[in-house]
Formats: C-alpha cells, sequence, structure tokens
C-alpha cells in the first residue's frame, strides 16, 4: 500500500528509527539488545557506587557461590553472565582491591585456584540488597506470572541463539 504508514512503536520511537524494520525477528533482537543495555546500565549504577564493575561484581558472587574450595580461572569465565575474555584481568583488578585471591595449584603450577576474601564478602553484603531492589524495580511492573512468561521466552531466545552461533 503505497503512501500507507505503520505507526512509529515505542523502540522505533527510543531509537528514533522512522523505517519499520525488516522483520520481526530484526526487532525482537534489537528490543532485546536495548533492553539488556538499558537494564545493565541500572545494575551498574549500583555496584559502581561500591567501586567495582558489573563484570566484577559477577566474578565475586560466583566466588562466593563456590564457597571455601573456590573456583579455576577458567571455571570462573564458563560461569560469567556475559563471555569475558578478559576474565584474568578482571581478577588481576579484584585481587589489587583485596576482593579476592589467587593461589597456584600445587600438584599442576599451570592451574590457578581463586576465592573471595572476607573483603569481597563485605562488598557482596552491601551490594545484596541494592540490587535486588534494582532488579524489582526494572521487573517489578510484569508481575510474577509475566516474569515468568519472560523467563521462560528468554531460555527459548537462547537456545536459539546457541543452535544459530554453533551452525556459524
Amino acid at each position: 500500500m503505497l503512501g500507507h504508514h505503520l505507526p512509529v512503536g515505542a523502540l522505533q520511537d527510543e531509537i528514533k528509527q522512522r523505517r519499520p524494520f525488516p522483520s520481526k525477528g530484526a526487532e525482537g533482537v534489537v528490543a532485546l539488545v536495548r533492553t539488556a543495555d538499558l537494564v545493565r546500565r541500572v545494575l551498574s549504577g549500583v555496584v559502581e557506587g561500591r567501586g567495582i564493575t558489573l563484570q566484577q561484581y559477577n566474578v565475586l558472587r560466583i566466588l562466593r557461590g563456590a564457597g571455601g574450595e573456590g573456583l579455576p580461572t577458567l571455571e570462573i569465565g564458563a560461569r560469567m553472565i556475559e563471555a569475558s575474555p578478559g576474565v584474568t584481568r578482571l581478577l588481576d583488578r579484584l585481587e589489587a582491591k583485596g576482593l579476592v585471591r589467587r593461589e597456584r595449584c600445587p600438584r599442576d603450577r599451570r592451574q590457578v585456584t581463586c576465592r573471595i576474601t572476607p573483603g569481597g564478602l563485605g562488598v557482596l553484603a552491601g551490594l545484596d540488597r541494592p540490587m535486588d531492589r534494582a532488579a524489582e524495580s526494572v521487573m517489578g511492573g510484569l508481575g510474577a506470572g509475566r516474569t515468568n512468561r519472560l523467563i521462560e521466552l528468554l531460555d527459548d531466545v537462547r537456545a536459539a541463539a546457541r543452535t544459530a552461533a554453533s551452525s556459524h
């Protein structure tokens, strides 16, 4: 239909895009990336007040969950929410702040075990409530049922993305 323009959606308006998306898939990907960026900014604002980045926060949470046994560096990288090729640099910064400690494995000198320090546990303890409040603030408008549905849908998107990544 020549001359007929569809109404601009909220996403198009936010990013000042006047042309329609080429497909629903393209619009969905842009909406997902835009949403992830906005949520990341909210959460970063909380942790940066404690002098750490969101990725450093993620490493500290992983190490807190590992308990006293700690984890090898590669395992930390595998568990991170956002893949990061610079796990060693993240650990360097956290160790310099006294939030983690690393030890070489006596049996295999190539393996390094990382553990959270009492200082790291203290930082997390101070962030637990503020991060929970930030998460609830971001997701609060959905309610429990819609939040559960969103989690299911995102599980499906990640599964499809893994399939797409393995076929390239």
